[in-house]
């Protein structure tokens, strides 16, 4: 059955575009025409504008078209948006944003603290690991699922533990605690021990967790989040089953593995630009390096000569 039976609305939800695009508008006045009225401000790169609105595009898609649809209906869906929207968005985004205007907003008295506080890499790492796991526990999630200001603050959260993971990897921020050379590897890959726990209990479990995609008084009510109430009374659905040719423990097995799948090529794409970087670091160095080492023979020659 297509899902377009839901209606434009449910499809692609037009107030949620209207304010990304809002935002993005305000993004490039900030960036371009208002940039004077910052400090050290700097001309927006092509760079920043293109991950910036690649971020914001993925974000809608997620949270405001198709997917997000078909993450109600279909668990594999729902996977994939939680890979996008944790693994990729968050990094498009910070590294969008160019450093100046995150200085000020980092600055402010009452967000410093707290924002120093929650970027330190470990409590960064392991709050978003638990946060991750947590959120798929089948109790909490189809509770969250079936209330929608919970399921909206409950994305916040997610979304928001997700930046702090990945502000110490790509921020450009002076005075910022950022990773450099190989700790980005293991931070990265710290990520990664953590989220398998959760994938593996989703994979390899014998029967479906989810009410919300087993059970159709439940669906309805999760489905409820994004679809008019009149139109899902006028359709008279019966579950899920009627949009996917998978069964409910296969539709469940299949998001786990889609999900740490997806979360490796992630991973395995900043890992590779994170080696590139230090590679070339390395390099560019190389002439101080092998000067500092000659240097030290030097001083350890001498000394044992005069020893």
């Amino acid at each position: 059955m297509p899902i377009s039976i839901f209606g434009f609305q449910a499809l692609w939800s037009p107030v949620y575009l209207g304010v990304l695009v809002l935002i993005t508008i305000l993004y490039f006045l900030v960036a371009t025409k208002w940039r004077y009225k910052f400090k050290d401000s700097e001309p927006l790169k092509a760079r920043e504008a293109i991950l910036f609105v690649s971020g914001m595009i993925l974000l809608y898609l997620v949270k405001g078209g198709p997917i997000d649809l078909l993450g109600h209906i279909i668990f594999t869906m729902h996977m994939v948006s939680m890979a996008l929207l944790l693994l990729l968005i968050p990094p498009l985004l910070i590294m969008g944003i160019p450093s100046w205007i995150w200085r000020p907003f980092v600055n402010l008295p009452f967000i410093k603290p707290v924002f120093d506080f929650f970027t330190k890499p470990m409590l960064a790492l392991i709050i978003f690991g638990m946060v991750f796991s947590f959120y798929h526990i089948p109790l909490v999630f189809d509770f969250l699922k079936m209330n929608s200001w919970l399921h909206a603050a409950a994305n916040v959260v997610l979304f928001g533990s997700a930046i702090l993971y990945w502000w110490p990897v790509v921020n450009t921020l002076e005075g910022s605690y950022k990773f450099h050379g190989l700790k980005k590897l293991a931070y990265l890959f710290g990520l990664s021990v953590l989220m398998t726990p959760a994938c593996a209990l989703i994979i390899f479990s014998g029967d479906p967790f989810y009410a919300t995609y087993t059970d159709g008084e439940a669906w309805m009510q999760a489905m409820a989040l994004c679809v008019p109430a009149g139109t899902l009374s006028q359709l008279g659905l019966s579950g899920p089953e009627l949009f996917s040719p998978m069964s409910a423990l296969e539709d469940q097995r299949t998001g786990g593995i889609v999900m740490k799948v997806l979360q490796e090529l992630v991973f395995t794409v900043f890992l590779w630009l994170v080696f590139y970087e230090w590679l070339r670091n390395e390099n560019a160095n190389a002439d101080e390096i092998t000067e500092k080492v000659m240097q030290d023979r030097k001083e350890m020659a001498y000394h044992r000569h005069n020893a």
